[in-house]
């Protein structure tokens, strides 16, 4: 296993499991990546050949390249036809996934399908921003069409929940910087056991025998975030509807989709479509270790994908986030399930009995965070006392007019 991560101070750098950690290129541009694609392939095949293999003419093996976000995906997908040869990739194309990775194409996706999805506008300025979010219903989910264009350190999130319009109107003055356009959904009410995922791969055939429903047990934020606890549970529902959803498309290779239950309906509309393996993929590992980045290395190495056997009950819990969900939402916010909790059957993101320093340097790195948060809100809370009793300052014992600021 080979890495190319954001920092080389990441935890994930320091699993036993990798073979080298490589930084990202300083660009986001697809030949930046394919150039570094290629010198990895070549350093891993100077070390490693086949030579093994009687028909080999020395060569190395084709390299399994797995994106973990939208912008390798769509950057993979568009240098697929030079980077096949030495790199094994699922059939896909550009435009094919962001049919589902650009959120407005989704929203235009679904429209067109007759799938469930959450009533979405997309205004072309600011008056009309707070129009569309007046007509949607306060608050609204605010989001940018192609997050992956965000800039760093500008302090826009991919998706928010907005509760006025003037911050609608703030927002959508910013679009400039975002680099996408904004769109405005309706918000779907959270509550009890209504967020669900998908995870599935599709083989090259069309096949999507490795895929599975998961129930979202807790969040970061809470109520509208990532997944910080998630159970493997079967839901008829979802599964259904992703697996049409898939076949309409055409789709091939990973797949995490997140769905939320309108309890007004009872429909289940798709909130997100993430074409590469989502962070939980892990929950949906069978008793013989099978998961959809697996079922991808046995399809493409041109190996039977033996079927999915369901573990209905495994949970995944992310610790970091989890800890955070559990101070500000102490309240379980979905219903327990018998024998869910036996010894076994959870599995953690961090931390493995058999690779344990990730989880130490996770550890590490988050108490370093928080510590900083804490010290810069203790800092700004002094500053603030200071400016609100200039009482306590010491003064000049007369007042004269030269003396006397405007407050």
């Amino acid at each position: 296993m080979h890495a190319v991560i954001e920092s080389s101070t990441s935890p994930v750098a320091r699993s036993r499991y990798l073979r080298s950690a490589r930084t990202g290129p300083a660009t986001t541009s697809s030949a930046a990546l394919t150039e570094l694609l290629v010198r990895i392939a070549e350093e891993i095949g100077h070390a490693s050949p086949a030579i093994d293999d009687p028909t080999s003419d020395g060569a190395s093996h084709p390299v399994l390249v797995l994106p973990l976000d939208d912008i390798s995906a769509l950057a993979l997908a568009r240098r697929r036809a030079e980077l096949a040869p030495r790199f094994l990739l699922p059939e896909q194309t550009e435009d094919q996934l962001l049919r589902v990775a650009d959120k407005a194409a989704l929203a235009r996706t679904c429209a067109a399908l007759g799938l469930p999805h959450p009533r979405t506008e997309l205004p072309t300025g600011a008056d009309e921003a707070a129009a569309m979010a007046w007509s949607l219903g306060l608050p609204v989910v605010a989001k940018w069409s192609r997050p992956w264009l965000l800039p760093a350190s500008r302090g826009l999130r991919s998706t928010s929940i907005v509760g006025s319009l003037a911050e609608v109107r703030e927002l959508y003055d910013r679009t400039p910087e975002a680099g996408s356009r904004l769109l405005l959904q309706e918000l779907l009410p959270a509550g009890r056991d209504l967020d669900w995922f998908f995870h599935g791969y599709v083989d090259s055939a069309g096949r999507c025998a490795t895929g599975a429903t998961g129930r979202k047990e807790r969040s970061w934020p809470d109520g509208a975030g990532l997944t910080a606890v998630g159970r493997w549970t079967a839901n008829p529902a979802v599964d259904r509807a992703a697996r049409e959803l898939l076949d309409a498309l055409g789709y091939r290779g990973v797949c995490d989709l997140d769905f939320r239950l309108d309890r007004s309906t009872g429909a289940y509309h798709l909130l997100d479509f993430n074409p590469r393996p989502g962070a939980q993929f892990r929950l949906f590992a069978d008793s013989e270790g099978l998961d959809v980045v697996r079922a991808a290395h046995l399809d493409l190495t041109g190996r039977p994908v033996p079927p999915h056997s369901p573990a209905y009950g495994r949970r995944f819990v992310v610790e970091n986030y989890a800890a955070l969900s559990l101070v500000t939402s102490p309240r379980p916010r979905c219903a327990a399930e018998p024998g869910a909790a036996r010894p076994g059957r959870t599995e953690f993101a961090w931390y493995a009995v058999d690779d344990p320093v990730p989880a130490l340097a996770m550890g590490l790195a988050w108490l370093s965070h928080l510590l900083r948060k804490a010290v810069g809100a203790v800092s700004r809370r002094l500053r603030s006392g200071r400016a609100r009793h200039p009482a306590t300052l010491p003064g000049p014992a007369r007042t004269t007019p030269d003396q006397l600021t405007q407050r």
